[in-house]
């Protein structure tokens, strides 16, 4: 008998085909209507994002996550405009009629319903929420999760197939709101409210959460595990004993820096790497 917080299907198998994944991050230049934006033409952005993701496909990547990462300062949901919804639809679209991998979407900051119609509109098969359930205080100030309206806005697009992954202790903020609820219940509040996928991830961008942490977050919840900051060939083998995937940025660029663009031979060799990781 389903419960309501029974999801009977494992994502990661369900989308990539595999027991575990290995999924790449395409972090896209400053859009227009960001304070970054320097007057780019829209084919020079587009173009950014392709060879990125080429090059995380062709090093071996199974997955790629789209993100709009170069719009820093990042907005609160309620404040972004719908000119990021358009350029990162056009953005994911491309990338999927020319490469042939999963594709998910993470609108910042803590967006689902944008990265909902994106991910509709594009094709994508998942996204990425940092804050799904519960709240805590971020760079952008206090962050609520927004399960409910995401969820029904979900029904509304007739869009269930778009699987959810959702953080868990979500880097860069504070969880003092919450400090009287441990990590194991708000690992499975995600559950609760339906998320299909868990990620660990450290204290900000390029910094990876414990394996004590992963350890502690995996036991609390019957939905895959990722990791989605810090993973690199040093740890890379020890994360995946203790997860179903991994979400990768930083270490695959240029220099390790996560706003360069994307190393050929840096992928290859991580996912050359994980390799022994992904049999289990």
């Amino acid at each position: 008998m389903q419960t309501i917080s029974d999801n009977a299907a494992n994502a990661i198998q369900e989308i990539f085909g595999r027991p575990k994944a290995l999924i790449g991050m395409v972090h896209c230049p400053a859009f227009p209507g960001a304070p970054r934006y320097r007057g780019a033409a829209m084919e020079t952005i587009y173009d950014a994002c392709m060879r990125d993701a080429e090059a995380l496909i062709e090093g071996g990547m199974h997955g790629i996550i789209i993100e709009n990462h170069g719009d820093i300062p990042f907005s609160k949901p309620e404040d972004i405009g719908p000119e990021t919804t358009g350029f990162m639809s056009v953005v994911t679209d491309r990338i999927a009629r020319a490469i042939g991998v999963p594709l998910g979407i993470n609108v910042l900051a803590n967006a689902p319903i944008p990265a909902f119609a994106i991910a509709m509109a594009g094709g994508a098969k998942f996204i990425r929420v940092n804050q799904w359930a519960n709240a805590y205080v971020a760079n952008e100030g206090f962050m609520e999760g927004r399960a409910a309206e995401a969820m029904r806005y979900r029904s509304l697009l007739r869009a269930e197939h778009i699987k959810i992954f959702a953080d868990s202790h979500v880097k860069h903020g504070a969880h003092a709101i919450t400090a009287d609820r441990t990590i194991d219940e708000l690992t499975r509040d995600l559950a609760f409210f339906d998320a299909d996928g868990v990620i660990a991830t450290g204290q900000r961008t390029g910094n990876s959460a414990t394996l004590e942490e992963i350890e502690e977050i995996g036991r609390a919840t019957h939905l895959p595990l990722l990791v989605g900051s810090g993973v690199s060939e040093a740890n890379i083998i020890d994360i995946l004993k203790r997860t179903q995937g991994v979400i990768v940025a930083s270490s695959l660029k240029e220099g390790g820096v996560w706003w360069n663009p994307v190393e050929l031979s840096r992928v290859r060799s991580f996912v050359s790497a994980a390799q022994p990781g992904l049999e289990g």
